[in-house]
């Protein structure tokens, strides 16, 4: 992680319409001036002007979908994956949640959407499928429709504004094949534009489908089977969608920032904040401060884009930004979801297939300026297309970034043996994780272990650091005391990078019971984070070897593999949102769990799977030469994406060291060009734990860990006589 000394620091906070074209122009024209943070509490952003069409069927969820992280990547741009909550204007800071430190910034530029109007409306929370938010509107349709069976659905969309419109319209496309009836509720005619054509073009449009229109009516209630009017008149409805129209989010009134009536951020024309140098807002969330009232329609959010990435990233002064100048009056396309569409543009209104395919030209158009990756993980080449070539590649990080086996061993070999010391139960000459000494008539255990960032997240960086190093005393059966920190920081912005990293580590010693007792902090290129645990042996419960699995041994990995591939291939803008979002939660969550699962069983060998990877883990784990331990390539449980990312050729830079030469590994015939057996010499970091058990009790321990939430344990393979010299043996 490194940081220029002349960089401002711009933070991103959500990944709208307009966010995305400001990651966009970075990937064009890289601005090494300015540090890029993007705050975004999920990865994937949807396009709502294609919803509809997904609704109805037309569009996949990749089809709808940009993924912000990819793009990010590709952008030079460091992502938190976490809800900002605040925005301390005094501190010039962004609070975030889950425990991590504040974002800094020198700039800042909110675009994060609105939500639903009327959600106060009895029955609504409870009964209904907001269109907000909108990631998640497609699958409670499914869930409502799935729980009908094979029965008839009724549907009420409330709400007449183009939102509405367009769902009643999906919406009958949808259950096309079922018995079904759609009746759109509003208190006014369609607010569709066109002057009194518009209203007419979608009347008639909904007549002909048998979609039914109660105008004039206001709804009081939502019950679990439709809807109660004002009137006292029920409509009945097996799936109620509210579509009442947007509402402001609650972020910019409790950040203190100035709001109209409704909660929407007041904004410049250059969209500052009104009073806030140096605070931008954009999109849905803001509405121009004496400007022109424009409905919240996506095409000003687009048309802003330029206008904002211009403001924060060309203009040097205030005096250089430029205005955002909406238009009077835009086309406006209606999905009718039967491949036709319905325009409007001033007064004009008109209806068509050329419009429907109008609109899916401009909708896929504009979605493919964003999509890195298709709809497969591949990189994209429409994306590509004219984008300037990519860095050169960058170093993996966390414990991929060990030093091979065979020179590390070399420089050990290379050493006097070490002075006797009865102290001294396991040390150098062990070639173990951890020492264990004796002190005060018992035992220590002690570790060191440090890397490189792997992402520029210094909390995160800070949080997988740790769970890195305790999970080698986990290794051996004990318990995590006490820990002292190193940490090498970039000269620019060193304290609050190390404030960062530090609160990352705190966030998971604390919560282990582990005292931070001390460290010590240098001056580098970039951001490397290392601990020293000591632990105590738990109780009376004598500690795991590392070496010591026997013939007829059950092998037990308590958490899937590809740690290496994915950070790998999210440097490098390869990895999708959500498998780098599910990366993280592997990453920040340490082996404590199965250990306490593991605690009444026989356990012959432990380790934890770090860096140089399962095979060589498990040559590490057997008891003598005499064994091999043979693992079963498809009971191998693997992260989301891995497999693919693995066949695509995905490697961490530092896989080839991992690899297991001459006759170590057998590799059964059927699966040597199987690229899904290079997993076996991915290099972990915050790995699971590789355990030998008898036989007689690896069904009791496999259920032990999958009853403390160590849901991805499996029986990987079983340990028998070695025959031919190979110690490592892998079957389908």
């Amino acid at each position: 992680m490194k940081t220029q000394t002349s960089q401002r620091r711009l933070v991103l906070v959500g990944g709208g319409h307009v966010h995305v074209q400001v990651l966009r122009s970075l990937v064009m024209q890289p601005r090494p001036d300015v540090h890029v943070t993007v705050v975004v509490d999920r990865p994937v952003a949807v396009y709502s002007g294609m919803i509809p069409g997904h609704v109805a069927g037309r569009y996949s969820a990749w089809d709808v979908s940009i993924d912000v992280l990819p793009l990010a990547r590709r952008a030079g741009a460091a992502v938190v994956l976490a809800a900002a909550t605040r925005l301390d204007a005094e501190r010039r800071e962004v609070q975030v949640a889950g425990g991590r430190p504040p974002v800094a910034y020198d700039i800042c530029s909110i675009n994060i959407g609105s939500t639903v109007s009327d959600l106060t409306v009895p029955g609504v929370r409870e009964h209904a499928v907001p269109t907000r938010p909108i990631y998640a509107l497609d699958g409670r349709i499914e869930a409502r429709v799935q729980a009908m069976g094979d029965r008839g659905v009724a549907v009420v969309v409330v709400g007449a504004g183009a939102a509405g419109v367009e769902l009643a319209f999906a919406m009958h496309a949808r259950l096309k094949d079922r018995p079904h009836t759609v009746t759109l509720v509003s208190e006014t005619d369609p607010r569709v534009g066109g002057g009194s054509g518009g209203p007419k073009r979608v009347k008639a449009g909904l007549a002909r489908r048998g979609i039914g229109l109660k105008v004039g009516a206001r709804v009081a209630s939502v019950e679990s089977d439709g809807v109660v009017l004002t009137s006292g008149e029920r409509v009945d409805g097996d799936v109620v969608l509210w579509a009442t129209g947007p509402a402001a989010h609650a972020f910019g009134r409790d950040s203190g920032l100035p709001v109209d009536d409704r909660g929407f951020i007041r904004t410049l024309p250059t969209l500052e904040v009104v009073d806030h140098p140096g605070v931008f807002a954009a999109g849905d969330c803001a509405v121009l401060d004496q400007g022109p009232v424009v409905p919240r329609a996506g095409v000003y959010a687009v048309r802003s884009g330029p206008v904002l990435t211009h403001n924060l990233l060309v203009a040097e002064s205030p005096e250089m930004r430029v205005p955002f100048r909406p238009q009077s009056t835009f086309l406006a396309l209606l999905n009718t979801c039967d491949g036709r569409a319905i325009g409007t543009l001033g007064g004009w209104a008109g209806e068509g297939r050329w419009l429907g395919a109008l609109k899916h030209w401009i909708d896929v158009g504009f979605m493919k300026k964003f999509q890195v990756l298709d709809a497969d993980g591949v990189p994209a080449p429409e994306f590509d297309a004219g984008m300037p070539p990519m860095a050169d590649e960058m170093v993996c990080g966390g414990c991929a970034a060990k030093l091979a086996d065979a020179p590390l061993r070399r420089a050990l070999r290379a050493l006097p043996p070490p002075p006797a010391d009865p102290d001294v139960v396991a040390g150098v000459d062990a070639k173990d994780d951890v020492a264990v000494l004796r002190h005060g008539g018992g035992l220590l255990v002690q570790t060191v272990d440090a890397f490189p960032a792997f992402t520029d997240d210094p909390w995160l960086v800070g949080r997988v650091a740790a769970v890195n190093a305790l999970n080698d005393v986990y290794a051996k059966g004990a318990v995590p005391r006490f820990a002292l920190a190193v940490v090498e920081v970039p000269e620019r912005h060193g304290a609050r990078v190390l404030g960062e990293a530090l609160a990352g580590v705190r966030a998971e010693l604390d919560a282990a019971g582990v005292s931070l007792v001390g460290g010590h902090t240098t001056v580098g290129d970039g951001l490397k984070v290392g601990l020293s645990i000591t632990g105590v042996p738990d109780g009376d419960r004598p500690l795991w070897p590392t070496r010591g699995a026997r013939d007829g041994d059950v092998l037990l990995l308590t958490r899937p593999l590809g740690t290496g591939v994915l950070l790998h291939a999210d440097m490098a803008g390869r990895a999708t949102g959500p498998q780098v979002q599910a990366l993280h939660a592997h990453l920040c969550t340490s082996n404590r769990a199965a250990v306490e699962a593991l605690a009444g069983f026989d356990i012959h060998a432990a380790t934890d799977v770090t860096g140089f990877g399962l095979a060589r883990h498990l040559q590490t784990l057997l008891a003598d030469d005499a064994v091999g331990g043979t693992l079963r390539l498809a009971d191998l449980p693997l992260l989301s994406g891995v497999a693919d990312l693995l066949v695509a050729g995905e490697r961490s830079t530092f896989h080839e060291q991992n690899r297991v030469v001459g006759a170590a590994l057998d590799v059964a015939p059927q699966l040597r060009r199987d690229p899904v057996v290079e997993v076996l010499f991915d290099p972990q970091t915050a790995g699971g734990m590789l355990v030998a058990v008898p036989a007689s009790v690896a069904d009791d321990a496999l259920a032990a860990l999958r009853a403390a939430g160590c849901e991805n344990s499996a029986v990987v393979g079983v340990v028998g006589p070695s025959t031919g010299g190979w110690r490592v043996r892998v079957e389908p």
